[in-house]
Order: structure tokens, then sequence, then C-alpha cells
């Protein structure tokens, strides 16, 4: 039976990404409530796999650092000496909304590890093919020469080009579901024919402007950018529907050798920063269907890097469900919030909701 390695660093936990309140810093009406995106979801996500015993079916993999060279895959000098100094000298902002702690760079150059680690795990091995990488800070927001929202460096973007730089691998599938659209990413990847690079996400939420479904990649990279703009309030039933009409297609197409997710688990129906409605078994139904992608075009071959998820009680659960469908297991882990959504539409595909899905994918030619 195949094994399902998990890559984690109590190094990840002590990243400091600031205080204030949300996203913002302290001052004028807004008292300090500590950053949204603090260690406690990804450490609740740890401590959730040892109560119910599952950590014990999982290889745990502790993460190398990337070097220097390998975070230059991507990023400019700058932007690394800039993360550098700031880590030395008390820390401060790298870019937008992206807080270098003391001593974050080591960290981040960690979280870049933990993402290369993830896939040349899945790649050499012959008995682990599934890999969940609790990889923190988060990568996807990153540009080549600043960081943004949260993200320092681009985790998967490293990755992705370590894969086929340094293992040898061709095509490569991206998949982003967190709910905002992971620019960095796109960006690395716009004019590239050897990266599929998906983000289903919330319409315009962050950044303002991008992930629209126009942008569908340029030159030999036309066609290799999808972007499924969802209405807010889209949950299990529409993320279900948009799957089974443009992701699945998509996948199937490219015929990737390898996928990776940036998984972030902050379009759940409880997350402060968003607005969609998944649920844990939403979150459990779109591992499964990629799973089932990779075992049929990439020789099994699947990494989940963690991004954003800001519901510390909720994004356990959703997490603990993808990785019970990565290592193929089940627990009696259920969800123990969704009885209080009962009344909602997270479960509905609304008229509204269906039409969006039917134009993008339209627009994609699928």
């Amino acid at each position: 039976m195949k094994k399902t390695a998990f890559i984690w660093d109590e190094s990840y936990f002590w990243h400091n990404a600031g205080g204030g309140a949300l996203f913002e810093p302290v001052g004028g009406y807004i008292q300090e409530n500590g950053s949204v995106e603090s260690p406690e979801s990804k450490r609740r996500i740890k401590n959730l796999l040892e109560k119910s015993r599952l950590m014990e079916q999982l290889v745990q993999i502790k993460p190398m650092f990337a070097t220097h060279g390998q975070l230059r895959y991507f990023h400019t000098q700058r932007h690394i000496d800039n993360v550098k100094k700031l880590s030395e000298t008390g820390g401060g902002d790298c870019g937008d909304s992206a807080i270098v702690g003391r001593g974050s760079y080591e960290i981040a150059k960690l979280s870049a590890g933990g993402a290369i680690t993830a896939v040349k795990t899945v790649v050499e091995s012959d008995s682990i093919k599934t890999a969940y990488a609790l990889t923190r800070p988060p990568g996807h927001h990153a540009e080549a020469d600043q960081g943004m929202g949260f993200c320092i460096f681009n985790n998967i973007v490293i990755a992705t080009k370590y894969a086929q730089r340094e293992l040898g691998v061709g095509k490569i599938a991206i998949i982003d579901w967190d709910a905002h659209h992971g620019n960095g990413t796109e960006d690395a990847f716009y004019e590239d024919d050897s990266v599929l690079f998906i983000s289903i996400h919330q319409d315009n939420l962050e950044p303002i402007g991008r992930g629209k479904m126009r942008d569908i990649g340029k030159g030999k990279g036309e066609g290799y950018t999808v972007n499924i703009p969802l209405y807010a309030g889209s949950g299990d039933a529409v993320y279900k529907y948009a799957f089974e009409q443009i992701i699945t297609p998509a996948i199937a197409n490219f015929a990737p050798e390898l996928i990776l997710i940036s998984a972030g688990q902050d379009a759940s129906i409880f997350d402060p920063l968003a607005r969609m409605m998944l649920s844990v078994s939403g979150y459990k139904y779109m591992a499964s269907v990629i799973k089932k992608l990779a075992d049929k075009y990439a020789d099994g071959r699947l990494v989940c890097l963690h991004e954003g998820g800001y519901c510390p009680t909720y994004v356990p659960f959703c997490t603990h469900a993808i990785i019970e469908e990565l290592c193929s297991m089940s627990t009696n882990v259920g969800d123990p919030f969704i009885y209080a959504m009962a009344g909602t539409s997270y479960n509905e595909l609304m008229p509204h909701q269906k039409q969006r899905v039917d134009e993008i994918k339209e627009h994609l030619g699928l």
C-alpha cells in the first residue's frame, strides 16, 4: 500500500506574521487582536492528526532548507536580500502585507524547502506517492520582487521549478483552491506551456482585479492558465459543478506528470477573510477528485502545500479530511460544526452560480 508523507517543522509555528487585528496594524480605532495568519490553525492540524491517530499512518518527514539558488528560481536578489535584512534587524513588511519577523528569513527558506521536500519525496520514492506539507509562511501571493498577503517566498513556484530543473519532471498541473487568487503563481507560469495553472477562487477578492476568466495565459502559455472566479456564497455544490465541468476535463486534456495543490482552506464556510461556503465534505470531495486524476495521469504523484485558512477551529477538520483522502483512510473524525448551517444554501447550486461556471467553461472552450 502506498504511503502518504506529512512534512512539518516546529519552526513553522514560530514565524511572527505581526500583530494588529485581522490583516491591519494597530492604530486609530483598531485594537490589538493578533494577525489572522497565526500559527494556531496550523498547529491544531497537527494536533488533530495526532488525536485521531491518523498521524500514525503518515510518514513524517522533516523539511530541508531551500538553497539560495532555489529561491532564485523565481525571486529577485533584491527581494531575497530585503527579507534577510528585515529578518536580522527586527522585522517589517517585505511588500504588501507580508510581515517578516525576527528570524523569518530562515523559516521562510524552510517553508519553501518543505515544498521541495514534498515534491522530491513523491517523485523519487516508490512507496510514497502523496504528501501534505504544512508549510508556513504561505506562498501563492508572493511575487518575484516582493512578498504579498502573508506570503514571503512562493513555495509552490519554487517547488515546481525544482521538479522540472532538478528532477526532470515535464508537465506539472497546479490547482489553487485558496479563496484568494494565486497571483504570484500565475505570474510565474503565464507564458509557460509546461505548467497548467488552475485557480478557483472568490471573484475579485484578493488581489482585486486579478484572476478574471479572461486571463488565460500569453504567448506559448495561452490556454494554460485557467481562472474560475466564483460568486461569493459559492459552496459545495458549486465547487463540485466547477470540478466536473472545468477542472477535471482541463487536467485530463493536459495529462500532467505531477499534480500540486495550493491547499488554502479559507474558502470554508466559517472563514473570516472570505465569503465562500465550503464544508469539510466539500474539501474531501475536491481532494478525492484530484487524487483520482493523479492516479490516472501522474502515476499517483500528488502534493498539497498549505496556504491560507484563518478559522483555527474549522481549518483542522477541513485539512484532516483532505489528508484522509490522500492516504485513502477513514477515521471517525467528522464535521462538528456544519449542523449550524443546515438552513443555508452551502450545498445548493443556484441558477446564477451555474451560469457563472457555464460562462467560464464556454470561454475556455471546454
